[in-house]
């Protein structure tokens, strides 16, 4: 855990959050400012800084993020949605803990 990281805080229970999943390896939460009406976060509990950051050790658990969007998203009655991981600075990342957007409801802004 990162002391000053948001997301290990509330990997971790000392700031809550809009639990929609939880297991060993990741949390997945409502985004408190969201950009979609269903916009949520798959963050894993070990802090990794960005998708620059992961290395092969990481493999396992990023494709088991990405392998839960789908699946979250239909549990929230998504039929199609859209993920976004924003890495570094210049790539929109506000929170340096990787993290996956999942968005979906009507009015997605294009790509």
């Amino acid at each position: 855990m990162s002391e000053n990281c948001i997301f290990c805080k509330i990997a971790n229970g000392v700031i809550p959050s809009k639990k929609i999943y939880e297991d060993e390896d990741v949390i997945a939460f409502n985004d408190i400012n969201p950009s979609a009406r269903i916009h949520f976060l798959i963050v894993p509990k070990i802090h990794i800084e960005s998708l620059a950051h992961c290395e092969t050790q990481h493999q396992t658990l990023v494709g088991k993020m990405l392998l839960l969007a789908p699946k979250l998203a239909k549990e929230q009655g998504l039929a199609g949605f859209k993920t976004l991981i924003n890495t570094g600075v210049d790539g929109g990342q506000e929170v340096f803990h990787i993290h996956i957007h999942v968005l979906g409801g009507g009015n997605l802004p294009k790509t």
